[in-house]
């Protein structure tokens, strides 16, 4: 296990590293993730990739006749 004073050495240059840098880039390094991924994962999104494949195959197969 790492000494206890490392891990305060660590945690101070990443606060520092944090405070140092402006607040733009901060929030240009946010990456925004859609809710449904947020609260349920990425069960629901993949779910519903699956069913706009589904609805898009069936319109192509409509339109072929």
């Amino acid at each position: 296990m790492a000494n206890s004073n490392d891990l305060i050495k660590y945690i101070t240059e990443r606060v520092v590293t944090y405070i140092d840098t402006p607040k733009e880039v901060r929030k240009g390094r946010r990456v925004k993730e859609p809710w449904i991924v947020r609260w349920f994962g990425m069960i629901p999104f993949s779910v519903s990739l699956w069913k706009d494949d589904l609805v898009s195959k069936k319109s192509k197969k409509r339109r072929a006749k």
